[in-house]
């Protein structure tokens, strides 16, 4: 069973707006850091935006996934396609927190890593617009 808050459109929404704020206002500090030379607190902030995309995203995602998009499958047959959209999009985001880790191990912060963290903006951004349009359904 999903929790009250993500069947709710309204708080689920919330839930939504919340994290993505704070991971434009991660971007922007990595974005400031890099154009002032320091490396190393962008290295430490890009591990700080990394969790914040693994606890407030991601466990929000699997959440999802486990409760709300397997009821609403159940309920609502023809959210199928529109369900397995959504699931894709949080394998997205998986793969790209992966590659960004990957990326802060081996060769430290790079550029890439910054134009990384603002492709999962657009990809929550995005999916979240589209999980809008399904949840009235529930």
């Amino acid at each position: 069973m999903s929790g009250p808050g993500l069947k709710h459109a309204d708080s689920h929404s919330a839930i939504h707006e919340a994290a993505l704020e704070e991971a434009k206002e991660l971007n922007n500090i990595l974005a400031r850091l890099v154009k002032a030379g320091q490396t190393e607190k962008a290295l430490q902030t890009a591990y700080i935006a990394v969790e914040h995309w693994e606890t407030r995203t991601l466990r929000h995602a699997q959440a999802e996934e486990e409760g709300l998009y397997k009821e609403l499958a159940e309920e609502h047959p023809e959210l199928k396609d529109a369900i397995t959209a959504l699931v894709r999009d949080h394998n997205t985001m998986r793969y790209l927190v992966k590659q960004i880790k990957q990326t802060l191990e081996t060769d430290g912060f790079t550029e890439e890593v910054l134009q990384q963290f603002h492709a999962l903006v657009h990809v929550d951004a995005y999916h979240n617009f589209e999980e809008e349009k399904i949840l009235p359904h529930h």
